[in-house]
């Protein structure tokens, strides 16, 4: 069955009437066509670019299918139609073409050094095995490695870099050879330097940036997924360090003050900047529009691009088409104009997802 859409479609800012003929968007008139939209604003199915379907509340894989189905409902009845999972301890390659689902970019399992990340969560592995590591988790997801740039190191109280800096340029070196893109978690200024020097694709949290880094991102082009939603539980981990960490709790304090600037410098300078909630463990599922106000209210970015950000900018770097002749069926229409009000954006009035109405 054919459905038709009639609103403010954006960003080119016109009335538009859309059909959707299976799981493709067209201009040209559908006879018998079930109007399912006749006003509001339209835009291509949100993204969230940093999410983890297989971890469950409090950190730990999940358990099931059923659970990672649960979790991805929850984002999809938020609006958003399309994941890319930045790391999961769990399989679901058939999770990729299920209709109900958001579509999804993944990466496998995250690759980390050994017992200094999250338990059972990536594969941790010594220096020598990380180029190898990367390329097994290439086969295991669909596009994307994730790498485990820090963490924190014990024996020295803070935050420091997962290996050496010849291995973590080597393992973005092993992601590109594999055809695949690699994102990294970073919290520190000497991890992520060293990853974009080495040419990663997407930097996750990105805390420690410096103004020079982030021109030399913009150079490169290379993404930032600032997950601000995140950032702002540092307090707590730092409560809980402090006894035996301090100087490390001391830094994600000083990390978190600072980031709002951080994401401002990059939005500034026209780094490539993509909406995350890092939902999974300690964040919960279905807060896109949370970290969309962030991104206006904290981080400057205006309305416009936050939504571009969380919607056709993200499609396409994930490569998913928007609204346009053969795209994917993939919308979400709001009764009031979201640039003028971004909170608009936490009440979605319908949701099409592959051509399909969900909401």
């Amino acid at each position: 069955m054919a459905l038709h859409v009639r609103g403010v479609v954006l960003p080119a800012d016109e009335v538009r009437d859309l059909w959707l003929v299976g799981d493709r968007v067209t201009f040209d008139p559908v006879p018998g066509a079930v109007t399912v939209a006749d006003r509001g604003f339209v835009l291509p199915g949100l993204v969230d670019a940093h999410c983890h379907l297989g971890i469950a509340p409090g950190g730990r894989p999940i358990r099931s299918h059923d659970q990672a189905r649960e979790l991805a409902l929850t984002d999809r009845d938020a609006g958003v139609l399309a994941i890319r999972d930045a790391g999961s301890p769990f399989p679901y390659p058939e999770f990729d073409d299920e209709p109900e689902l958001p579509r999804l970019a993944r990466a496998g399992r995250h690759v980390a050094p050994p017992k200094r990340y999250l338990r059972d969560i990536g594969v941790e592995v010594e220096a020598a095995e990380v180029s190898a590591a990367v390329t097994a988790q290439a086969r295991a997801g669909n596009g994307w490695v994730k790498l485990v740039g820090d963490w924190i190191e014990r024996d020295a109280g803070d935050l420091a870099p997962a290996w050496d800096a010849a291995t973590m340029t080597a393992a973005v070196e092993a992601a590109h050879a594999a055809g695949v893109r690699a994102a990294v978690h970073t919290f520190s200024e000497a991890a992520v330097e060293i990853m974009v020097r080495a040419g990663v694709d997407s930097v996750e949290h990105g805390t420690g940036l410096s103004l020079d880094l982030i021109d030399e991102m913009a150079r490169r082009g290379t993404a930032l997924v600032p997950t601000m939603i995140n950032i702002q539980t540092f307090g707590a981990i730092a409560d809980r360090a402090r006894e035996k960490f301090p100087r490390y709790a001391d830094h994600m304090i000083a990390l978190r003050d600072g980031f709002p600037e951080v994401v401002r410098s990059a939005y500034q300078a026209g780094v490539p900047i993509y909406l995350g909630t890092d939902a999974g463990g300690g964040i919960s599922h279905g807060l896109v529009a949370e970290e969309m106000l962030l991104l206006h209210e904290r981080a400057g970015m205006s309305t416009m691009d936050v939504l571009a950000a969380a919607s056709w900018r993200a499609r396409e770097w994930l490569g998913f088409p928007g609204l346009v002749e053969g795209g994917l069926a993939d919308l979400v229409v709001y009764d009031a104009d979201p640039r003028a009000d971004l909170r608009v954006v936490r009440e979605p009035s319908r949701i099409v997802l592959r051509g399909r109405v969900v909401r």
